[in-house]
């Protein structure tokens, strides 16, 4: 059984399409998922990028982009009243929902991320709401306070991890210590847990190689 690690925040669309899609895409093979929190503004600060959403007429597109990619793939998605908004209190509360140490698991992020996109069916909501907040934890019942200073440092810790794996958006998947990012990869990963013989050739390393074209391996 192959292990996946789906690198999530509920800020970006892209998250809530691809965790929709991803059984659809990986049925028939053997896999876990790990779900792991981590804040994307972190992730754009250490490589010196802003989010679609901070560049205006990148943000208009990608908005259209995915309401025709949820339409398409007959998913649920409405665009929250603010975004981008600020994630932390929903990634923490999803980290909260599991023990120390443990992450969530797919039935809390998938009510996280509906929280977001799909609104309880009603377009526009804010994700920042204090009572959609205070709404959402008692359907989600954490075992530990999201506000505690052990669960801050989880989700530090969680985005130092993604930051050093190279993780750099999302959504990220890693298997076998090959990351794959964005919904479009979905199919590609697919392949990589099917074993393709293209994985076992030059061009994956290659392509990843340094300026200077020496692929240095181990």
């Amino acid at each position: 059984m192959k292990e996946i690690t789906f690198w999530f925040d509920p800020l970006s669309p892209f998250v809530h399409l691809a965790f929709h899609r991803l059984p659809e895409v990986l049925a028939g093979t053997s896999h876990v998922v790990h779900y792991r929190p981590v804040l994307l503004a972190a992730l754009l600060q250490h490589h010196g990028q802003k989010g679609p959403a901070e560049v205006e007429p990148k943000r208009a597109f990608t908005l259209r982009h995915v309401h025709w990619l949820a339409q398409h793939h007959g998913l649920p998605l409405h665009t929250p009243r603010r975004h981008p908004f600020n994630p932390l209190a929903l990634l923490r509360l999803a980290l909260a929902c599991a023990p120390a140490g443990g992450l969530p698991n797919r039935w809390v992020v998938e009510n996280v991320l509906a929280h977001v996109w799909c609104s309880d069916g009603e377009p526009g909501a804010d994700a920042e709401d204090p009572e959609r907040l205070r709404a959402l934890a008692e359907r989600l019942q954490p075992q530990r306070d999201p506000a505690s200073d052990a669960v801050k440092a989880e989700l530090r810790t969680h985005t130092d991890a993604a930051r050093e794996a190279g993780v750099f958006g999302v959504p990220t998947f890693v298997s076998d210590g090959r990351l794959f990012w964005g919904l479009d990869s979905l199919p590609m990963l697919r392949d990589a847990l099917n074993d393709h013989p293209w994985f076992k050739g030059p061009v994956w390393e290659a392509e990843g190689a340094p300026r200077d074209g020496v692929v240095r391996r181990g």
